[in-house]
């Protein structure tokens, strides 16, 4: 019982072997990771349509509670760029923006969708993930990430502009575009320019000059406080708040208030999807971070922990002022390359951005809105991977559909349709692609047991004998193929006189796929054909053998399909 319980409580395990070497680590992260979280947890907050300081609440309690559920010690949890955008599209449709009720709604997403993961971990669930296939998510990903930069442009232009698809935001942005602020114009640009100049040639150039490798790649991770600093300090000197340019205001001072989400049924129905494709979307973008840092160090990640550790989060944002929150890859990163070595990181950051929101938060006063908006674009545009179209168009052009289809429709209808019609892309895809199985020919490649394509290869047949090599599970959407290619072919060829199944690449046979084999032993039979089977695996043939097709099969089971063709012929026919 009591293993049972621990194995929901990592922290059990990994406490234990705590020292002073591992504080020393994961306090130096945690120092780093919080001066990064401190402009980024506003921005996403302004991202969602939330009040400022919902973005530090979404980032202490939910971290502590992952440190204590989560099983990867670099993962940093808190607001994240597509989450918190996929926040606001779900409640922009359902409660007005700024309202006490956009506020509550937000706690009842979070608290919907940590009780969704919850589950989903207690069932070990965590293999749904699988069904958004990569080139889904990538394609997801950076429609996203087009949308979240666009949609930050009105607080760099000081104007009102409004939507969650690239159409409507382009539109609302035109329309608006001449009541542009100057100096708001001027403050957010210049914030762009910097931020990107520091990501990409800061580093390069601190290194030139003889500054310790480490010193400078702190000095870059940093840069966007050294904008905030700057910003605030203009706008505070200059009184550019009377200029028109928006500020962050005053922001209480405070730690994160306890709350209750709303529990109406009317209000969960309509949250339902988001929270649940905010779930799914949060847990495989969470899960590739984990596995990725995790694999660097030789460690496990647990898939179906981490939906429990990530749940739990949710539901913490939920009771003390946030809004959904999932692993972040710039942060995680920056975690573990800042050394962190367990998941007490996670709890030392929560601690110093508590210590944020209960002394900093008068000196965030005069922060330029579009400062926060100039730290999201530049975080989202590393998101944008246009590459991803002509990969996968080299590779594969049913990805590349996959691909197109999931940019463009989140592109036009926003981010939950556009996620929702890629998953069905996906899926359909799928379905499409193993429901027209490679049936290969094949034949004995001379002086060897081996089988081959007879298109590809020289090898050797006989008329009597069709050898046949099924490369995919045998299922209700491709059992129908198989047997109008077996009936195809023997149609073809009126010598033969047995067709052997190699069943090498099935892993599985469903009720609706023995009922095809059952229809084609029969039809063979008729036409005075034998059916034969060869290297079928054992799970597979333990299933058979609780049907009636092994007595009823006109033909052998072969261990393999060399003895199949071996016995049936004098292994001197026709070479092809």
């Amino acid at each position: 019982m009591k293993n049972r319980f621990s194995k929901y409580l990592p922290v059990l395990f990994w406490y234990k072997s705590y020292n002073k070497q591992s504080f020393s680590n994961d306090m130096i992260a945690a120092l780093i990771v919080t001066i990064m979280l401190i402009p980024q947890s506003l921005a996403y907050a302004l991202l969602a349509g939330l009040p400022p300081e919902a973005g530090l609440y979404a980032s202490i309690v939910p971290i502590i509670l992952y440190s204590i559920f989560g099983t990867s010690n670099a993962l940093a949890v808190g607001p994240v760029a597509v989450v918190s955008l996929m926040t606001a599209a779900a409640l922009g449709n359902i409660v007005q923006q700024g309202s006490v009720g956009y506020a509550t709604a937000a706690l009842s997403l979070a608290g919907l969708s940590g009780v969704i993961l919850l589950m989903m971990g207690f069932f070990r669930l965590g293999f749904l993930a699988n069904f958004l296939s990569h080139p889904v998510i990538a394609g997801f990903i950076t429609a996203s990430g087009i949308i979240i930069a666009v949609s930050q442009l009105k607080h760099i232009f000081g104007i009102d502009a409004y939507g969650h698809n690239l159409w409507d935001l382009i539109v609302s942005l035109v329309w608006n575009f001449p009541q542009t602020n100057i100096f708001t114009l001027v403050i957010g640009m210049t914030a762009v320019l910097f931020l990107f100049w520091v990501r990409k040639n800061l580093k390069t150039l601190l290194g030139r000059v003889g500054v310790n490798p480490w010193v400078s790649d702190l000095v870059t991770k940093v840069g966007p406080v050294t904008v905030v600093v700057v910003s605030t300090v203009s706008v505070w000197g200059f009184d550019l708040s009377d200029q028109g340019v928006k500020i962050v205001g005053d922001v209480p001072q405070s730690l994160p208030p306890f709350t209750l989400p709303d529990f109406s049924v009317s209000l969960l129905q309509e949250l339902f999807i988001p929270a649940l494709l905010i779930s799914v979307i949060g847990f495989v973008e969470s899960i590739s971070v984990a596995q990725t840092l995790a694999a660097k160090k030789r460690q496990r990640i647990d898939p179906d922990q981490e939906l429990i550790g990530l749940g739990a989060a949710n539901i913490g944002a939920a009771m003390t002022g946030g809004f959904p929150v999932t692993g972040g890859f710039s942060r995680s990163v920056v975690n573990f390359d800042a050394g962190a070595e367990t998941p007490a990181a996670g709890a030392f950051t929560a601690i110093g951005l508590a210590i944020a929101a209960l002394a900093l938060t008068p000196l965030i006063y005069y922060l330029p809105k579009a400062i926060l908006a100039a730290t999201i674009i530049v975080a989202v545009l590393g998101l944008v991977d246009f590459s991803i179209l002509k990969r996968s168009w080299n590779y594969s052009k049913v990805d590349f559909i996959a691909v197109a289809a999931t940019i463009l429709l989140t592109l036009i209808f926003g981010v939950e349709l556009g996620v929702t019609i890629g998953v069905g892309i996906s899926v359909a895809l799928f379905l499409y692609k193993t429901s027209r199985p490679h049936i290969a020919e094949v034949g004995l490649i001379a002086g060897t047991e081996h089988f081959r394509n007879v298109k590809r290869h020289k090898v050797y047949t006989d008329p009597l004998v069709l050898t046949l090599r099924v490369d995919e599970s045998l299922y209700f959407a491709n059992a129908r193929f198989l047997e109008n290619v077996i009936y195809d072919r023997v149609a073809l060829d009126c010598p033969v006189k047995h067709v052997i199944l190699q069943c090498s690449a099935i892993n599985e046979i469903d009720f609706s796929a023995l009922e095809s084999l059952e229809s084609i032993n029969e039809h063979l039979n008729d036409l005075e054909i034998k059916l034969h089977l060869s290297e079928v695996k054992g799970p597979v043939m333990d299933r058979l053998r609780q049907a009636s097709l092994l007595d009823e099969l006109t033909g052998q089971v072969f261990l393999s399909q060399y003895d199949g063709f071996k016995k049936l012929t004098s292994i001197s026919g026709s070479t092809r």
